[in-house]
């Protein structure tokens, strides 16, 4: 009997063992995870803590830059008296509401371009020795004896204004065609250009190889040139979609060396949400979308879009929903007909209301000179521009069947901004109602209408207004239950 109980207890201690081991293999794979996991989320945080060093060039636009830019209107073929047209326009009704950069949309350096898309066909270049396009002196005359845009840049400063143009992405193709020097160095366009990722929409330009000598040379000799000529404001094309994360670092260091604050704005969008933290570290506003034109799908839309990039709005670096398209757009574009924006009033109004909550760059796209009293009235609400320039921790509340609002906070006076929306596409006007409870308030509170400068009297635990459809109302939620 005590051999056969020996042999028993073998097995029953072999099994303990293996299921001993097992176990804590089991601990060590769950330790393993644990520990890679919090790695994971130390290293996120590290990526994206306040405590991370902010920019320099953050101070460089600490609020949404408000300007105008050419292209809903003139497509490429702005010229120097239309330009210098809305400069002036701005300088008299639109720069003390904080209004203030004028930039020059797409190929000011083609003589030969074209409306309704692009002359790819046989366009006339003007570009120096060192492969740097030049403004086209039959459009820009200004320019002429290798001026390029200094003077009209003076011009604009002083009217009290800042000076931008667009830029595409990359070497220009008769750079390397003609292997032109790259300025500084003992390479050519040649040698520094691949032709991998070039542009799908526009073949003027080769990707620029950060990995080949001379590449961040070729960069830095074309942002020396536009800061010599005071350019304030850079609008990068084809930058951010595809997303091209070596040739933005090329282009931020670049900025920076010049020593001059140039303000840089990727294009086109949407920028993937993947790369937040790297567009942050490298731009001061970035596209969310692609191009926004006058109609209703395209504006509805921005609601889904705004409200996923909400969190990542700060001072200094700003994702941007577009141009506005209002005003009388398409006179020369690159696609539609010379219209006044066919957004109707409301929707015109949701428009403004939506870029100011959400704190997006506003970049009017119409030709300013045209302006009627409503279009005027738009962009000179000095309440509304206000939630825009200055509010903090602005987010949507809630989406209820398209009935949509946000919530945003005055950081001065403590105060709340609520703008409503009727996003819906088959009612009428319809009456949205907030409890203050969903915005941090209890009992009564004055209400301000800020589109109409309107006091709207007490309201107590609750607002409703109502609402046009596709339109917006931006309210004022005071602390307290009267106006000071």
């Amino acid at each position: 009997m005590p051999g056969s109980m020996k042999t028993n207890t073998q097995p029953q201690l072999q099994n303990t063992n293996r299921s001993f081991l097992n176990n804590f293999l089991m601990f060590l794979m769950v330790l393993l995870i644990t520990l890679s996991t919090m790695l994971t989320q130390c290293q996120s945080q590290k990526t994206t803590s306040s405590d991370s060093p902010v920019p320099a060039f953050y101070k460089w636009a600490p609020k949404p830059p408000m300007g105008w830019n050419s292209w809903d209107c003139y497509g490429p073929t702005i010229v120097e008296s239309e330009v210098k047209a809305n400069a002036d326009y701005m300088a008299d009704h639109l720069k003390d509401f904080g209004w203030q950069y004028i930039v020059v949309d797409i190929r000011w350096y083609v003589a030969n371009d074209k409306s309704g898309g692009y002359n790819e066909k046989d366009p006339v270049y003007n570009i120096d020795n060192y492969g740097r396009f030049l403004p086209a002196v039959n459009r820009f005359p200004s320019s002429a004896d290798g001026k390029g845009f200094k003077p009209l840049a003076d011009y604009i400063h002083s009217k009290g204004l800042k000076f931008g143009i667009h830029v595409m992405r990359g070497v220009p193709v008769i750079a390397v065609r003609d292997s032109l020097p790259v300025l500084g160095t003992a390479v050519t366009a040649k040698d520094i250009y691949s032709p991998d990722d070039q542009c799908m929409w526009l073949k003027d330009m080769y990707t620029v190889d950060y990995l080949k000598k001379g590449a961040q040379d070729y960069y830095n000799s074309i942002l020396k040139l536009y800061a010599s000529w005071g350019v304030d404001f850079v609008k990068i094309d084809d930058l951010s979609s595809p997303y091209h994360a070596e040739e933005i670092e090329m282009i931020r260091k670049a900025i920076d060396q010049t020593g001059r604050k140039i303000v840089l704005s990727t294009s086109p969008g949407p920028t993937p949400f993947k790369d937040v933290n790297h567009i942050k570290q490298n731009a001061n506003m970035w596209r969310t979308v692609g191009d926004l034109w006058d109609n209703w799908p395209q504006l509805k839309e921005e609601f889904s879009v705004l409200e996923r990039w909400a969190p990542y709005v700060s001072e200094g670096a700003w994702p941007d929903g577009d141009m506005l398209p209002l005003g009388h757009i398409g006179i020369r574009a690159e696609r539609g007909a010379g219209r006044m924006s066919n957004l109707t009033r409301d929707e015109q109004y949701t428009l403004m209301t939506l870029f100011s909550i959400f704190r997006s760059p506003l970049m009017f796209g119409g030709n300013l000179p045209d302006n009627d009293d409503f279009t005027l009235s738009l962009i000179t609400n000095k309440d509304v521009l206000d939630v825009n320039q200055h509010s903090t921790n602005g987010k949507q509340l809630f989406r209820d069947n398209d009935f949509i609002a946000w919530t945003a906070d005055d950081p001065k006076s403590g105060d709340k901004y609520l703008a409503l929306f009727n996003a819906r596409d088959s009612s009428a006007s319809a009456e949205i109602s907030v409890k203050f409870k969903l915005i941090g308030l209890t009992g009564a509170h004055a209400v301000k209408d800020l589109w109409t400068g309107e006091n709207l009297g007490n309201f107590t635990d609750s607002f409703v207004s109502t609402i046009n459809r596709h339109g917006a109302g931006l309210y004022r939620i005071h602390l307290k239950t009267k106006f000071l």
